[in-house]
């Protein structure tokens, strides 16, 4: 079943997430277009954890754009720089946070980690 942008940030807890850097900090706001209205997601980074709230405050980094893209990207369906490219999503302030941020996303459901292929070398495509 498809998870929603919506569903998938609510889902994210406060917990301490490894994957993330320890020395980012920053705020993210995404804004979510659909049908003439726009939501607002804020999301603060500190300490490797992830809080996430409804507010329009200013963020060091805003991507907005419509929740069909957003979706995708929540479902792991597209790249958050496959997005960027085709202007799905647009991005003003601090694009470090992007590079960090994407690391909570879930990737495609084919997607294998280049460790793993070279473990295993079979170099399959």
């Amino acid at each position: 079943m498809a998870t929603s942008v919506a569903e998938f940030l609510q889902g994210l807890s406060p917990r301490r997430r490894p994957e993330l850097p320890e020395t980012s900090a920053g705020t993210v706001r995404f804004d979510v277009r659909d049908e003439g209205h726009t939501e607002h997601w804020y999301l603060t980074l500190r300490d490797q954890r992830l809080d996430v709230t409804r507010s329009s405050a200013d963020a060091d980094l805003v991507i907005r754009g419509d929740r069909e893209a957003f979706d995708r990207l929540a479902n792991g369906r597209t790249h958050t720089f496959a997005l960027l490219i085709r202007n799905d999503l647009t991005l003003r302030g601090d694009v470090r946070l992007l590079m960090t941020l994407r690391r909570v996303f879930p990737g495609p459901a084919e997607a294998r980690h280049p460790r793993e292929v070279a473990r295993r070398g079979d170099g399959r495509r």
